[in-house]
């Protein structure tokens, strides 16, 4: 199960790092998801997976369980999540003011206009 999520981050890496080289903007938004999604998955399968009872101390013990998952990863990854939320919707709300101004298909066609 970990090689097949190693393989998995791998290609989202890979694709949305090519993605984001593009010259389109839609390829460059789709881009940023894949990055995203890579580095949450990268958090979780670096974290381990376990299936093991929640990180709750049962009442009258002193301390966890042997096997339970880890709180810190996936607060980390929910962190994550929320930010790159934010930051897509950055994205969308620039590239879209940005080609209302100044319509253009390719970013390298964007110029700077005296106003």
């Amino acid at each position: 199960m970990n090689t097949l999520i190693a393989v998995l981050v791998g290609v989202l890496f890979g694709a949305g790092i090519y993605l984001m080289l593009s010259r389109t903007p839609v390829r460059l938004i789709i881009g940023l998801v894949f990055l995203s999604n890579a580095i949450n998955l990268l958090i979780f399968d670096a974290a381990g997976l376990t299936r093991g009872i929640p990180p709750i101390i049962a009442s009258g013990a002193e301390k966890l369980a042997r096997s339970h998952a880890d709180p810190l990863p996936q607060a980390l990854i929910l962190t994550a999540i929320v930010i790159s939320f934010g930051v897509l919707a950055f994205a969308l709300v620039l590239f879209n003011r940005t080609f209302k101004t100044l319509p253009a298909r390719d970013l390298s066609d964007l110029k700077a206009t005296d106003t």
